[in-house]
């Protein structure tokens, strides 16, 4: 007899969900592997009576990690690659070439935006999950379908706003970017900003307030208050909100985002 607990279906169900939440999108073998050791074994040198004939040294093209790891030079490129895009085709380009944050090699695609660009109304978040990684466009999930119930409330549909994320890339298992991730992204959608020229610019969530404002407080705090954002020598009203996301857990808060959607509305009708 099989001595193992047998699971459930409920129980089998929840840990599927558990790996999809966690980035598994593919289940390879019953038994976990050590490539580490197989890889150290195909790699041993063979005996010192049989040497390997010599080869020419090759330099290796540098990696997304390699590049990630000395944050200054990155932080560098970014700038100098960001500021080289006249439009945004030139930015999602240039984003598409660019190898210097690490996201992008564990990423399915470069989720860049949506929406009408040049709209008045700019919304970012953070960072795809894994239906914006799968889809190519932000907020597309349980989140994007609460936002565009919120923007329906005040009058707006999706293709009538522009969307995008401080992070283009999603990171492994829905994981919070790192401060190194951030800065080398925070070109680009700054950029990106610039480029669209919104008249009013909201950061749905915490992190892409701090992010985008150099902010230190919590989103609670933040929220609500309207800032001046220096979009290339371009001031525009600018707002933090909470995130779709976290109104999903916390349905309680939904009275306060319906107030900044109502300021947000005033605003571009010109109050």
């Amino acid at each position: 007899m099989d001595p193992r607990p047998s699971l459930t279906a409920h129980d089998a169900q929840a840990l599927l969900d558990w790996y999809v939440a966690m980035g598994v999108d593919a289940a390879l073998e019953d038994v976990g592997q050590d490539r580490f050791a197989e890889s150290a074994t195909r790699l041993r040198p063979p005996p010192a009576a049989e040497p390997l004939p010599a080869q020419p040294a090759a330099r290796a093209p540098a990696s997304a990690a390699a590049l990630a790891a000395a944050p200054d030079e990155t932080a560098a490129a970014a700038r100098q690659a960001a500021a080289s895009a006249a439009t945004l085709d030139d930015l999602r380009a240039i984003l598409e070439r660019f190898d210097g944050c690490a996201l992008k090699a564990t990423a399915s695609r470069t989720v860049f935006a949506d929406g009408a660009p040049g709209a008045r109304l700019m919304l970012v978040g953070e960072a795809p999950g894994r239906e914006e990684d799968l889809s190519g466009l932000p907020f597309v999930g349980r989140s994007g379908q609460l936002l565009d119930r919120m923007l329906a409330a005040i009058g707006l549909e999706r293709s009538e706003v522009y969307i995008a994320n401080v992070i283009p890339w999603r990171p492994p298992g829905n994981r919070t970017p790192t401060p190194q991730e951030t800065e080398t992204c925070l070109p680009f959608i700054r950029r990106q900003i610039e480029l669209a020229q919104p008249d009013v610019l909201v950061a749905l969530g915490g992190s892409a307030a701090q992010s985008l404002f150099r902010a230190k407080d919590g989103i609670l705090k933040l929220r609500g208050k309207w800032l001046d954002y220096d979009a290339g020598g371009r001031s525009i009203r600018a707002m933090a909100t909470l995130h779709p996301a976290y109104l999903l857990r916390s349905p309680g808060q939904k009275k306060f985002a319906w107030r900044d959607l109502k300021a947000i509305r005033r605003v571009l009708d010109g109050a």
